[in-house]
């Protein structure tokens, strides 16, 4: 039994693993999005493992904290980082909408772009560093951030353009995925969370974090949609860092 097309075409667009895929139209796209949150759990994995490994080796937790992260960008092309830039610009430009996509469908940088990846990645990094358990955070926050992705593509959800990304994944999904996905983060964060600490009080934050997290995210995607008309591959890309950041913030509150 071979490997789901809509799994392969995933990890071709959304990480560095070289999976070679065939031309797809948006039934593809958009299978390919209902497995985002098997990429993120493999690159959270990933990430976390690196952690664990140099902390072990006595690299101390920022250190780990920041090449964990780093990894996590390099392991994604830096695709979702360079959507968060590009929907900080478009923002910031105060612009209406047919400029202000312009602007993000541009190669460059602007200052607002810039803010939010320093901001973001000093606010991910401090976090992982600051948690007793920042191994499954990471793992915990990849996946949430993905699901929130899959939510992005919902049938009631439009494209703010006819070209790219946005206007082959927008859409496709229905909300049963994402509905299914989010109730698999929240128990199975809980419970791996459970399994991980043995303590029902240190498990319960790692099941409201990505709750937090994907509902900030739909709040921000509805401002998205009404600023942008809709979604865009730099709107996802945004909502994923965002919702990992917040889950991570999340976690270390009231500890």
């Amino acid at each position: 039994m071979g490997i789901p097309g809509g799994l392969r075409l995933s990890f071709g667009l959304l990480s560095v693993v070289p999976v070679r895929y065939s031309r797809a139209g948006r039934a593809e796209f958009g299978a390919a999005m209902r497995w985002a949150p098997v990429v993120g759990l493999a690159v959270g994995v990933v990430q976390g493992a690196v952690f664990w490994g140099l902390d072990a080796l006595g690299a101390g937790g920022l250190v780990a904290a920041v090449l964990a992260v780093g990894l996590g960008a390099a392991l994604t092309r830096g695709l979702h980082w360079d959507g968060l830039a590009d929907v900080a610009d478009g923002l910031g430009s105060g612009r209406p909408a047919e400029t202000a996509l312009e602007i993000m469908k541009k190669s460059d940088i602007g200052p607002f772009g810039v803010l939010a990846l320093v901001f973001t990645a000093l606010v991910q990094v401090a976090a992982v560093a600051s948690l007793a358990e920042p191994a499954l955070a990471l793992v915990v926050a990849a996946v949430a951030g993905r699901v929130a992705i899959v939510r992005a593509c919902a049938l009631d959800v439009p494209a703010a353009r006819p070209d790219g990304l946005g206007s082959m994944v927008a859409g496709t999904v229905p909300r049963g995925p994402g509905t299914v996905l989010t109730a698999l983060l929240l128990g199975g964060a809980g419970l791996a969370a459970l399994a991980w600490t043995g303590s029902p009080r240190a498990a319960l934050p790692y099941a409201l974090a990505p709750l937090a997290g994907l509902l900030l995210a739909g709040l921000f995607r509805r401002h998205l949609v009404r600023r942008f008309g809709g979604i865009t591959g730099d709107v996802l890309g945004a909502l994923c860092e965002g919702t990992v950041a917040v889950c991570l913030v999340a976690l270390t509150l009231g500890r």
